[in-house]
C-alpha cells in the first residue's frame, strides 16, 4: 500500500511537470515566467557541471547544520531539566511564550546589529528557529514518561544522572525525534531566508540573484536543487529514525489493529 502510494504521488508529479512543458511550449503560459521545464533542467544541469550549484548548496548546509546542532543541544537540554523538574518549567515558561510567536526572520535585524551578515548570524536564526520545536518536544516527552518507570528506577539506585540517561532519554525518544525532524525543515527554510535577507553566498543568494537579472529558468532550477536537497535530508533523517526506535516503531506496528 505504502508503494502504490509513493507511485501515485511520482506519477502524479511526472504528469505537473509534463503538463508545464506542454502548456510553456504552446504559449498557454508566458514562456518568460514558466519556462519549459526542459530549459530548467538542462540549466540545472550545467550549472550542476560548472560548479556553480554545489559550492553554494554546501556552505547553506554548512551554515544550518552548525545552528541545527546547537539547537539541538540546547533544546534537548533543557527540554530534559524542564520537562523533569517543574521548577525550571515554571521559570522559563513565561520567556518561552513570550518570545516563542515572534517569527524567527522578524529577528534577523536584531541579529545583524548584533552579529553582522556573516556566517554567525545566519548560525544564529537558524539555532534561534530550530530551538523551540526541539525544546517543547523534548518538554511534553520527559513529562509524558511513566512515573512508574522513574520510581522503579529510583528504588533500583541508579541516581539522578543515569536515571535521565538510561531511562528518560530514552523513553521520551520518539517525541525528541519528532521535534528534530520539524527542525530539519525550519533550518532549511531559515538559511536561505537568512541569505536572501543579507548574503553574498549560498543558496538561497543565488535563487534571488537568479531572480534579479531575469534568470528565470535557472531560479527555477537552483529552487528544484533546494527542493531535492530538502527532500533528501527528510528520508536520510527517516532512515536514521527507523534504525535508531526500531522498538518504537514495532511497538507502534503491533498497536495499529
Amino acid at each position: 500500500m505504502n508503494n502504490c502510494g509513493r507511485l501515485l504521488g511520482a506519477g502524479l508529479v511526472l504528469v505537473a511537470l509534463l503538463a508545464w512543458e506542454v502548456a510553456s511550449l504552446a504559449r498557454w503560459l508566458n514562456p518568460f515566467l514558466f519556462p519549459p521545464v526542459h530549459t530548467i533542467l538542462a540549466g540545472l544541469a550545467e550549472s550542476l557541471w560548472d560548479g556553480r550549484l554545489p559550492a553554494p548548496v554546501g556552505a547553506s548546509l554548512a551554515r544550518g547544520r552548525a545552528g541545527y546542532l546547537l539547537a539541538a543541544l540546547a533544546g534537548i537540554g533543557l527540554g530534559t531539566l524542564a520537562g523533569y523538574h517543574r521548577v525550571v518549567r515554571q521559570a522559563i515558561e513565561p520567556i518561552v511564550e513570550l518570545v516563542r510567536p515572534l517569527p524567527s526572520p522578524a529577528i534577523i535585524p536584531v541579529a545583524i546589529l548584533f552579529l553582522g551578515i556573516g556566517a554567525s548570524m545566519k548560525v544564529f536564526i537558524v539555532a534561534w528557529a530550530c530551538f523551540f520545536p526541539i525544546l517543547l518536544n523534548t518538554l511534553d516527552g520527559v513529562r509524558a514518561v511513566p512515573t512508574p518507570l522513574i520510581e522503579t528506577s529510583r528504588n533500583l539506585g541508579l541516581g539522578y544522572v543515569r536515571t535521565l540517561r538510561d531511562v528518560i532519554l530514552p523513553s521520551a525518544s520518539p517525541s525528541i525525534a519528532t521535534g528534530l525532524r520539524i527542525s530539519l525543515a525550519v533550518m532549511l527554510i531559515l538559511t536561505v531566508v537568512s541569505e536572501m535577507v543579507a548574503g553574498s553566498s549560498g543558496i538561497g543568494y543565488l535563487i534571488l540573484e537568479a531572480e534579479r537579472t531575469f534568470r528565470i529558468a535557472e531560479m527555477y532550477g537552483f529552487i528544484l536543487a533546494l527542493a531535492t536537497v530538502g527532500f533528501l535530508l527528510n528520508r536520510g533523517f527517516l532512515a536514521i529514525d527507523r534504525r535508531l526506535l526500531a522498538w518504537h516503531h514495532a511497538m507502534q506496528r503491533r498497536s495499529t489493529p
